[in-house]
């Protein structure tokens, strides 16, 4: 649920997987050309129904675009499928409009959320706002204590935010509305926020300061209550918005099921005037709500160019990650990529990216997320060959008004590593128990073997094998040094350094 978070879902098909598809494909449609020359000539349009398609060259294009469109609306898609509709999921969380308290933190045991965070126990809530705006409450929390409820919708907009930093520590009521609501400040509400889409996850998160700490934090969650709002006016509650039967769709699985889970989940996605030119061009291929025909229509040729597209959108998100929109110090790479409507602009690509680089992520106000699989000379991460030291210098920990963390991920599953101490991260709350170096610096062992007892309480485990890091700094200070901006402020986290 952030930068390396609640799910980055990357799509990982080698490319020997999309040559055999598509190899196959073409011969089958070779075989079905001998058969039907006329209809399936090479870059001449199908007729369906007496509609015209666009070419196999103009489908490709399409579909190129609409992976890099539609990368995030999927994602979300399948995670809103298995955390509140299909209660067999195995990650299966509450019904819509109930919050589901995490009174626990992430361990290598959960396997649905790529790159978690592991030092904020989790509260989601899914929201149905087709019937009436909910009212999400939250109770009074110690100053000392950081904690934030981000507002996401189904285009993986930010659309808000409750906590430390944006409302402050005081308890108080806020109103959610849909897309459509139409209505006036109720009393008791501090603030309403509008949510993009019907459906909108809202995730909070609320520090945890040592295991012992864990029955203060489920007391902080406790308090947080949602509820319709004519139940809060305590008047009659309105018509219940019609049962919907959804396309069932899981994480694993959109590989395979892309442009179909697109398409169901396009259904939620209101048209507005940045997306009404895409949303044009996805019905043109059989996709979305407005299509003209059904996308399984296609001819064999359009869809093996669809696989190539889902293919090249895919490579083109992946070289924006890497490319401008990443700035790398110290082998850090530094990027703000997540924000609302307005932050994007239409920039579909910077919001695949976002997605890819990990779902549900927070501003750069609320959080920013250096992230590494190279040490400071450039090379791979790998646990397996070498051991590694992270030194934070006297004095120059990250800036934050919260707090910061530096989590160690499995490089090939991006999941939290099982290790003997079930240490997954090391954070400033921690800092009272490590060794401080003779000068006062604070170094950071990264290995997969112990490194003995009198170094012990500054190790984080690492995998036997690539290493992936992330820098978690929360609520980080504008008054300088300050890591803001992103990837060109006066702080920089220190690089990685090999140690044999």
């Amino acid at each position: 649920m952030e930068a390396k978070t609640l799910l980055k879902l990357t799509i990982k098909a080698p490319h020997s997987i999309y040559l055999i598809v598509f190899g196959l494909a073409l011969i089958t449609s070779l075989q079905s050309c001998k058969k039907n020359d006329a209809i399936n000539q090479a870059g001449q349009a199908d007729k369906l129904a007496g509609i015209a398609v666009p070419s196999i060259s103009e489908t490709k294009a399409i579909a190129q675009e609409a992976f890099v469109y539609g990368l995030p609306i999927v994602m979300n898609y399948a995670i809103m499928n298995e955390y509140v509709i299909n209660k067999n999921s195995g990650q299966f969380k509450a019904p819509f409009n109930v919050i589901k308290n995490e009174n626990r933190v992430f361990t290598y045991e959960d396997t649905a959320v790529i790159s978690p965070n592991s030092d904020t126990p989790y509260s989601l809530i899914w929201l149905d706002l087709r019937t009436e705006p909910i009212v999400i409450s939250v109770p009074a929390v110690e100053k000392n204590r950081y904690y934030s409820v981000q507002l996401i919708d189904a285009n993986t907009y930010v659309y808000g935010y409750i906590g430390s930093r944006a409302t402050g520590s005081e308890a108080g009521n806020y109103l959610i509305v849909g897309p459509d609501w139409k209505g006036t400040l109720p009393k008791g509400i501090k603030k309403i926020f509008r949510s993009g889409t019907p459906f909108a996850i809202t995730i909070f998160r609320t520090q945890l300061f040592n295991a012992a700490d864990m029955p203060n934090v489920a007391k902080v969650q406790a308090g947080y209550k949602s509820q319709p709002l004519s139940q809060f006016l305590n008047q009659p509650a309105p018509v219940a918005a019609p049962k919907i039967d959804f396309l069932p769709a899981t994480t694993a699985g959109i590989k395979t099921n892309f442009y179909q889970y697109l398409n169901a989940a396009l259904a939620f996605i209101p048209e507005t005037p940045e997306n009404k030119a895409i949303h044009a061009k996805l019905a043109s291929i059989g996709i979305g709500p407005n299509k003209k025909f059904e996308f399984s229509d296609l001819s064999l040729e359009h869809k093996a160019a669809v696989l190539l597209a889902m293919k090249a959108g895919d490579d083109m998100v992946s070289k924006y990650l890497v490319g401008s929109a990443v700035k790398q110090i110290n082998g850090w790479g530094l990027a703000a990529l997540f924000g609302d409507a307005s932050f994007y602009n239409g920039d579909w690509l910077k919001r695949a990216a976002a997605a890819k680089n990990g779902i549900y992520g927070n501003e750069a106000v609320e959080a920013v997320y250096p992230l590494t699989r190279t040490d400071v000379n450039g090379e791979t991460l790998d646990g397996s060959k070498h051991n590694y030291t992270l030194t934070f210098k006297a004095g120059q920990y990250p800036p934050v008004n919260a707090f910061w963390s530096v989590t160690m991920y499995d490089g090939k599953t991006e999941f939290l590593i099982k290790n003997p101490i079930n240490r997954y991260l090391i954070n400033s709350p921690m800092l009272p128990n490590m060794k401080k170096n003779t000068d006062g610096s604070l170094t950071i062992y990264i290995q997969k073997d112990n490194p003995g007892a009198n170094k012990q309480s500054n190790w984080l485990p690492a995998p036997n094998g690539p290493i992936y890091l992330a820098i978690r700094l929360y609520w980080p200070k504008t008054e300088q040094p300050s890591v803001l901006p992103v990837g060109s402020g006066s702080w920089s986290p220190p690089g990685i350094v090999q140690t044999n």
